[in-house]
This record gives C-alpha cells, sequence and structure tokens, in this order.
C-alpha cells in the first residue's frame, strides 16, 4: 500500500469508527445524545435525533468502514467508493450547518477530512487510469499525435 491509500484508508477508519459512536449515541438517547439538546433541532425538519443518527451510522459510519475495508481486499475499484462517501461527508457538514445554523471548530475539522479524503480518492483514479481519467488521457494523447 503506498502513502496515498495508507492516509486516506487511515481517514477512512477515523471517519467511520467516529459517525459510528456518534450516530450510536443519537439512535441509543434522540433526545440528548452525547450531551446535546434537541434545541439544536428548532431549524430542521427534525424533531430528535434518531433518523440523523440512523443517517449518521449507516452512510457516514459504515460507508467508510467498507471504504477503508476496500484497501484491504485491494479492489480496483476503490478509488470510486471512497470518492462517493468523502462526497457523503462533505454533504452531511454542509447540511448539518445549514439545518443547525451553527458552524463550529468539528465542522471545520470534518469538511477539511471530507476534501482531504475526496482529493486523495482522486488521485487514486488518476493513478489507476480508471474513468473518467483513460478517456482523459486517450483525447490528450490523440492531440498530441
Amino acid at each position: 500500500m503506498n502513502i496515498v491509500d495508507r492516509v486516506l484508508c487511515g481517514l477512512h477508519w477515523f471517519v467511520g469508527i467516529g459517525a459510528i459512536a456518534g450516530g450510536l449515541a443519537a439512535i441509543i438517547n434522540p433526545v440528548e445524545p452525547l450531551g446535546v439538546t434537541v434545541e439544536v433541532l428548532k431549524n430542521s425538519p427534525f424533531s430528535n435525533f434518531f433518523i440523523p443518527g440512523i443517517i449518521l451510522f449507516t452512510i457516514i459510519g459504515l460507508g467508510n468502514i467498507a471504504s477503508a475495508l476496500m484497501f484491504r481486499f485491494k479492489l480496483k475499484h476503490q478509488g470510486y467508493i471512497s470518492i462517493i462517501f468523502s462526497w457523503a461527508l462533505l454533504i452531511w457538514i454542509i447540511v448539518q450547518c445549514i439545518m443547525l445554523n451553527l458552524v463550529n471548530f468539528l465542522h471545520i475539522i470534518f469538511f477539511i477530512i471530507g476534501l482531504l479524503e475526496a482529493i486523495l480518492s482522486m488521485i487514486i483514479i488518476f493513478e489507476k487510469r480508471l474513468f473518467p481519467v483513460n478517456l482523459i488521457l486517450k483525447n490528450k494523447a490523440r492531440k498530441n499525435s
């Protein structure tokens, strides 16, 4: 595994484990998970944290764990899986900030992690010359010859 794979795999494990813990806390105690009151949800369509907890647990948590496992099995399309769940994290953070009408330090940190995951995923897609990179490089080669 090269350095890009290792860093991306580590980020996926970090995000996945944290999201599973946070999502589980919200599912178990939807009224006040980890000390956060439902008062922060006043601008959102949710009355408690149950549904956001399920989304956090499954999509962000299990999705990032699945992305990390892709590196263990060295699957050809791991770049695609990684980029899907890195964008899921970015969208999750943006929607969360909008619904809570709040941006805090953790939002910024996890947004940066999501961006880093997306960039590293694109590097893997370019290194493996997967679609659409293969088409771009073919067209570039035709124009140069």
